[in-house]
């Protein structure tokens, strides 16, 4: 059994681990991401796979970082959590593991988990978004990934839905995930605590004040029927299914995929999307609705399908 080593690097962790051919993953090592610049990076890298590579006869490796991938998958050309800027990261690692290497956007690495071993299995046409600190995306069109021309497709969250809306941190404004990610349900529940403090008495009891909310707050307070947390999953399931609307009329899948962090709280909001999704799709009634799903594979998604990746490379 092929075996090969998907690698998942995070703000704070770098975490790896050994794939089979159907997703399992047999053994793990995790370092936390050094904060000293890329060597250092790196060097946590090599490390981790070399530990796991001593123990496993492996292949290949794939890495998922956050950021801009070239189409050739060596270079991040731009990551701003980690500080890269043109960084040659598959051709530092190969020479200190002495093995293929394949760099790969960790949301695509996460939507190709997914879909191989994933909520996708079985479709040919998969989306997947991921709801986390902002909004996350990978595409699957006909069983293959798509990266764009240069590598740089699948950035979901950063669709323009309300011109001259509220700033991002890429530098625009009114992008989607300004309105449909874990911080804009956060800042959604604060905003309506402050302003009608006796609507969010649950909330408030979890969390101190309005200011202190965290999107662990929002969830409990919610399934304690806590009607301004409640407020908030509906404004954010609202801002969901019109983006899924959208992509809908532009890819076609044959069903979205919806992970992060959020996700954990599905139960809450999954079927007023899939309610709003149908109401809102250009060409209703006269078109199937594609299924929207919760991802299953959790924070491991993203390692398993950047060792899938590296295995067909």
């Amino acid at each position: 059994m092929a075996l090969t080593i998907g690698v998942d690097i995070g703000g704070t962790k770098i975490a790896s681990g050994v794939v089979t051919e159907d997703g399992r993953i047999l053994d793990r090592a995790l370092r936390p991401t050094p904060t000293g610049g890329p060597e250092l990076v790196a060097d946590a890298i090599a490390d981790a796979v070399t530990e796991l590579a001593r123990r496993h006869a492996v292949e290949a490796v794939g890495l998922g970082a956050a950021g801009f991938v070239d189409e050739t998958r060596s270079i991040v050309r731009f990551a701003p959590n980690l500080v890269w800027r043109e960084e040659p990261l598959r051709k530092k690692v190969a020479e200190l593991v002495g093995l293929p290497v394949v760099v790969e956007n960790d949301a695509n690495a996460t939507a190709w988990g997914e879909y191989r071993f994933g909520a996708g299995r079985g479709e040919s046409h998969v989306v997947c978004v991921a709801l986390g600190t902002g909004i996350g995306g990978g595409v699957v069109l006909g069983g293959a990934l798509y990266r764009g021309r240069w590598g740089m497709g699948g950035e979901l969250g950063h669709m323009q839905m309300v011109p001259e809306g509220l700033p991002c941190g890429c530098g625009n404004h009114g992008c989607w995930e300004q309105y449909a990610s874990g911080n804009a349900l956060v800042r959604q529940a604060r905003i309506n605590a402050a302003a009608d403090p006796s609507s969010a008495a649950r909330l408030l009891e979890l969390a101190g004040s309005a200011d202190a909310v965290v999107g662990q707050h929002v969830t409990d307070a919610a399934r304690d029927g806590d009607a301004v947390a409640l407020a908030a999953f509906e404004f954010l399931a609202d801002w969901l299914a019109q983006g899924l609307a959208d992509l809908a009329a532009v890819l076609d899948p044959g069903c979205f995929i919806i992970g992060g962090g959020v996700s954990g709280a599905a139960d809450l909001f999954l079927d007023r999307v899939r309610a709003d999704y149908a109401a809102r799709l250009t060409g209703r009634g006269h078109r199937p609705l594609a299924g929207i799903r919760a991802a299953e594979l959790g924070p491991a998604a993203g390692m398993v399908g950047a060792a899938d990746l590296a295995r067909l490379r």
